[in-house]
C-alpha cells in the first residue's frame, strides 16, 4: 500500500464497459511527511467515496483489481482507504 492525496478527477465518457459506474480520481503519491514524491501521479479508482485533497492509502496492481467490485474490469490503482490522522514516530526522510 502507498499514500496519496487526491489531487483531481477524470471524466471519461467513453470508457470499458467494467469500468461504468466508477469514479476514477487522479492521486499523488506521499511520503509519510505529507509531501509528494518524485513520481507521477497515477489514476485511481475510488473504491471508498474519497475527494479531492483527501489523503488515502491505495493499491497498484493485483491488488487492486481485487479491490474493485467487479473483477473483471481492467484496474491497475484503487484508493482502498481515507487517512484520518497519521502519526509516526522516529522517522527520518
Amino acid at each position: 500500500m502507498e499514500m496519496g492525496i487526491v489531487v483531481g478527477r477524470v471524466t471519461a465518457t467513453r470508457k470499458d464497459e467494467n469500468l461504468v459506474g466508477t469514479k476514477l480520481l487522479i492521486t499523488q503519491a506521499i511520503g509519510l511527511d505529507g509531501a509528494p514524491l518524485d513520481s507521477q501521479p497515477v489514476i485511481t479508482v475510488d473504491t471508498v467515496g474519497a475527494g479531492i485533497g483527501e489523503k488515502v492509502f491505495f493499491v497498484k496492481g493485483s491488488m487492486a483489481s481485487r479491490a474493485v467490485r467487479n473483477k473483471d474490469a481492467p484496474v491497475d490503482a484503487a484508493i482502498v482507504g481515507i487517512i484520518d490522522s497519521l502519526e509516526c514516530r522516529n522517522f527520518k526522510g
